[in-house]
């Protein structure tokens, strides 16, 4: 695990679960969104956030945290992760959490509140495309997260030194 992307829906914890996987696997943690939206809000024409990330990947390790919906170029980090994380909550959980940090535009709430329809079945199909090998986790709560193999492996089998783990999970 030296290359992964977290993908879920707005409020699901990606940048939380980010920087905690960052500290526990020393990886370095890069949130997209810092980097995508300009100011007043407006997004980075997609040919140079194509070029922006291509620049990302190069690196040999590193998180990279955030789906940005319709916006998004997602493909230029599949391709290149090896791990995969996709945080697949409730609706109602996502929309409690969002209501509680911070207003946001009315894009974002139409996005919520598609994203299990729309942007689910469109990230799973561009992970199966251009991350075939990736080992894949998709969690569908903050329980499953807990309970999940992926803090193992990340604490224990990741570390330096410790044999790596090719579980596959999906």
């Amino acid at each position: 695990m030296k290359r992964v992307v977290i993908l879920g829906c707005g409020a699901a914890g990606k940048s939380t679960l980010a920087r905690q996987l960052g500290e526990v696997a020393g990886l370095p943690v890069v949130e997209l969104d810092k980097i995508f939206w300009r100011s007043g809000l407006s997004p980075t024409p997609r040919a140079e956030w194509i070029e922006l990330q291509q620049k990302l990947i190069q690196k040999e390790e590193w998180i990279l945290d955030w789906d940005l919906g319709p916006y998004d170029a997602v493909e230029v980090r599949l391709c290149a992760a090896d791990t995969i994380i996709l945080l697949d909550f409730s609706l109602f959980r996502c929309a409690w959490r969002a209501l509680n940090r911070a207003p946001e535009r009315a894009d974002f709430w139409r996005w919520l509140l598609t994203y299990r329809r729309q942007s689910v079945p469109r990230l799973r199909k561009a992970i199966s495309r251009y991350a075939p090998k990736a080992d894949r986790h998709v969690i569908r709560s903050p329980r499953a997260l807990k309970a999940s193999s992926l803090t193992y492996r990340v604490a224990v089998l990741d570390a330096p030194g410790r044999e790596k783990c090719s579980t596959r999970n999906s």
